[in-house]
């Protein structure tokens, strides 16, 4: 009897051009902020606003995205917007602060933080 041969699917995986994202990647990106403002800025000047860690540098939030989202960083600005006072009747508390990064992205590359 002649056996069929098995077929092995061959999977094209995209060719990372940084290195694989680590734990400590991961730990530094808290968060996309999606606001229109922010959403104007992804799309007409390539730039992406996202939460992260306080006591994240800008060296540590660049290696960060170019890991794991695979692209070309070419800026990185951190604003850290300061907690605000609030109240529920008669008390009053604060909204925690954090720290924001704005991170311009090379034209050749587009990333979408709301889906990825």
């Amino acid at each position: 009897m002649a056996r069929a041969k098995k077929e092995t699917k061959v999977e094209v995986v995209e060719e990372r051009k940084f290195a694989a994202p680590s734990i400590e990647s991961f730990d530094i990106l808290v968060a996309p902020i999606v606001t229109e403002k922010t959403m104007k800025m992804q799309q007409e000047e390539n730039k992406v606003t996202l939460k992260v860690k306080n006591t994240a540098n800008k060296t540590q939030i660049k290696i960060a995205v170019q890991q794991i989202f695979n692209v070309k960083v070419v800026d990185v600005k951190i604003v850290n917007v300061l907690p605000r006072a609030k109240r529920v009747g008669r008390y009053e508390g604060k909204v925690s602060g954090y720290k924001k990064a704005i991170v311009t992205i090379s034209p050749e590359d587009k990333i979408n933080v709301i889906s990825e």
